[in-house]
């Protein structure tokens, strides 16, 4: 299946703990990040997802928020940390390519943003995702 969403990112479930209307589930990607999804409970059942199921977390570039430092008091559970490795600048918005432990990840932010946080190739940050914004796909 081919998609339009720039994050597709493999793992392996490692929980699942359900609710009556949702599940949140718990993504350890092959970089050895974990990453949480909030999906349907309905979903969990329908698509089989138990713990050791192979999966893609996938998530729309923009989703994803960056930050260069260390980041509190947020309801954000999803924080990867990375290094810039790409900044693609448009006329009003960027693309940020960001490796993640092995793995890519990008986020499509503003051109302003990009200025204003000085993102550059080399440069650390923390990648932000809300984990509602997180789907998954059963491989």
């Amino acid at each position: 299946m081919s998609l339009s969403i720039r994050n597709q990112l493999p793992g392996t479930v490692s929980s699942v703990t359900s609710g009556e209307a949702m599940s949140t589930v718990k993504v350890r990607l092959e970089g050895g990040q974990d990453l949480t999804a909030a999906i349907t409970t309905d979903a969990v059942k329908d698509l089989g997802i138990v713990a050791g199921s192979s999966v893609k977390a996938l998530v729309k570039a923009t989703e994803v928020a960056l930050a260069t430092g260390p980041v509190e008091g947020l309801s954000i559970r999803n924080r990867i940390a990375g290094t810039v490795v790409g900044v693609a600048m448009g006329g009003a918005m960027a693309s940020v390519t960001v490796d993640v432990n092995g793995g890519g990840l990008t986020a499509a932010i503003t051109k302003d943003a990009v200025e204003t946080l000085g993102l550059a190739a080399g440069i650390p940050v923390v990648a932000l995702v809300k984990s509602t914004e997180v789907s998954l796909q059963v491989l």
